[in-house]
């Protein structure tokens, strides 16, 4: 296939490259002369590091570069062109300004995408005397190392570009999920999820940036924590993302933006590329600030409370506590003396000391999720004895193989840290699957790629299992009374019908076709 990319930046030598080495001849142009120049002498460059690296021979490497045509002129006529990807900057008017110039220059059948990220391309499309060739194609940086592109098909697209594009995507060895054409699209949409839960958690003040970054990858396992995330994306990038998304889906409560950006943004502190963001970087910050040690007496005698229904949470941690060492109470009330920890689910521990009068000063709570690394969280009332929980902590920090848990202190909050960042990210993804946005089946690997999660959206509410993940949702939203927290349907549904996340279910389609006319059958 003979493809123009207009647009010579990261993203369009990106998409050059990638689709060059799988053996497509790609008219690279851009409306500056230098930049693809520049953008040639990056891909030879990308192409001959890989040699040395062994990744593809020297004359693999010879052919695709062969492949690459300079292009001085983005408007010239292309008769052979089947396929446009436009790839300049984020900005409906240069987009449409663009595929004008394009629709002119190849009046012919050459299919037209847009790689944008954030733009409508129903609107895109709009903008055309022929809405209908025109398709989304949105690949992610470094396009070579990120094998998913979302195939976004407009209102008004052919119905035979998304699959020829799906069927191009897949033969260059990258992912192809097609998703409507809605405000973030599947990927960044997805990511609201983890993003907009955290900055809820610091206006909240249940602990700083680093602290809850701590949780979410030594606690759910991410490789970077949400401020970490925010810093290398760039701040400004991450509010708009936000902003506008919130804005697309006429302001839904799940989606809810934070205060705390704006200001940041107005200051200038974006992250890695200004020096400052949530955190400080470059020779001259200082070194990020160490956890505190342990220090408190862990052979304090320790009652693990639990209400009937959190029985299961209770027994895990006293067997837990036991294995390490730990002087675990018997019996249905606390010592004088005792600590008394409280596997929370959804709820606050405060609101186990009122309804069950715990003493109050040495009450604690304890997240029960099971953690990817070795991290145990202890949640602090504002009735909480300091040495008390100082000692909490550190029986929290024993291990049965001699190894201490790390303990994190947050304050106490409905779900703590982490089962509200989890909550956020299955309910997120789980309105997608809802709206019929994306096909669960792509969600999960489009959002492990795209993001680095550990497990899918979905996948990693089976792992927790639905019904528990509906019990987690109701609790927060009851506790909290907060929209944001409001059950899916799609939770709801298939926690009472014994269905996994990851199940599509049966629809009104399937029900009215004949059995060998319907999906998947022979």
């Amino acid at each position: 296939m003979r493809i123009r990319i207009v647009g010579a930046g990261a993203m369009g030598r990106g998409i050059a490259q990638w689709a060059a080495v799988a053996g497509h001849t790609v008219e690279l142009c851009d409306v500056r002369t230098e930049a693809v120049t520049e953008a040639a002498h990056f891909v030879r460059s990308m192409l001959e590091r890989a040699v040395q690296k062994g990744r593809m021979t020297a004359d693999g490497a010879a052919a695709a570069v062969a492949r690459l045509v300079p292009l001085e002129d983005p408007w010239a006529a292309g008769p052979e062109v089947e396929l446009v990807i436009e790839a300049v900057r984020e900005d409906l008017a240069t987009k449409a300004e663009v595929f004008g110039r394009l629709e002119r220059a190849l009046p012919g059948s050459a299919v037209f995408a847009t790689n944008t990220s954030s733009l409508s391309v129903t609107r895109i499309a709009a903008t055309l005397k022929d809405p209908a060739r025109l398709a989304g194609l949105h690949f992610f940086n470094p396009v070579p190392l990120m094998r998913i592109v979302e195939v976004v098909p407009g209102a008004a697209t052919r119905p035979d570009i998304p699959p020829l594009l799906t069927e191009l995507v897949e033969s260059c060895g990258h992912r192809a999920v097609t998703v409507a054409d809605t405000p973030g699209f599947l990927i960044n949409h997805a990511g609201r999820g983890l993003v907009t839960e955290a900055l809820a958690l610091l206006e909240e003040n249940v602990s700083d940036p680093a602290g809850i970054d701590r949780i979410a990858r030594d606690v759910l396992g991410l490789r970077m924590g949400p401020f970490e995330l925010m810093d290398l994306t760039g701040l400004d990038v991450t509010a708009a993302v936000i902003d506008s998304i919130w804005e697309g889906f006429r302001h839904e409560d799940r989606l809810r933006p934070s205060y705390l950006t704006p200001n940041r943004v107005t200051a200038g502190l974006l992250g890695r590329k200004t020096g400052r963001g949530w955190f400080a970087y470059g020779s001259e910050a200082p070194a990020p600030a160490v956890e505190a040690p342990v220090t408190g007496d862990a052979d304090r005698p320790v009652h693990v409370f639990a209400a009937a229904h959190e029985d299961r949470d209770a027994a895990a941690l006293r067997e837990a506590l036991s294995g390490a060492g730990a002087t675990v109470e018997s019996g249905p009330r606390p010592s004088a003396g005792a600590l008394v920890l409280v596997p929370v689910w959804g709820t606050t521990v405060a609101s186990a000391v009122t309804a069950h009068r715990l003493p109050a000063g040495r009450t604690f709570g304890v997240d029960p999720l099971p953690a990817a690394g070795r991290r145990r969280v202890l949640a602090v009332t504002p009735a909480a004895e300091p040495a008390a929980a100082r000692d909490a902590r550190a029986v929290l920090a024993r291990a049965a193989d001699g190894e201490p848990f790390a303990v994190s202190v947050v304050r106490d909050t409905a779900g703590t840290v982490a089962q509200r960042l989890l909550a956020s990210i299955v309910s997120v993804s789980a309105s997608i699957a809802e709206r019929a946005l994306a096909a669960p089946a792509d969600i999960d690997p489009a959002v492990t790629t795209g993001l680095g999660y550990p497990v899918g959206p979905l996948a990693w509410g089976d792992r927790i299992g639905a019904a528990r993940m509906l019990e987690l949702h109701r609790a927060l939203y009851a506790t909290t009374g907060d929209p944001r927290h409001r059950p899916t349907r799609w939770v709801t549904e298939r926690a009472g019908l014994g269905l996994a996340l990851t199940d599509p279910g049966t629809s009104p389609e399937q029900c009215l076709a004949n059995e060998e006319d319907a999906p998947g059958t022979v």
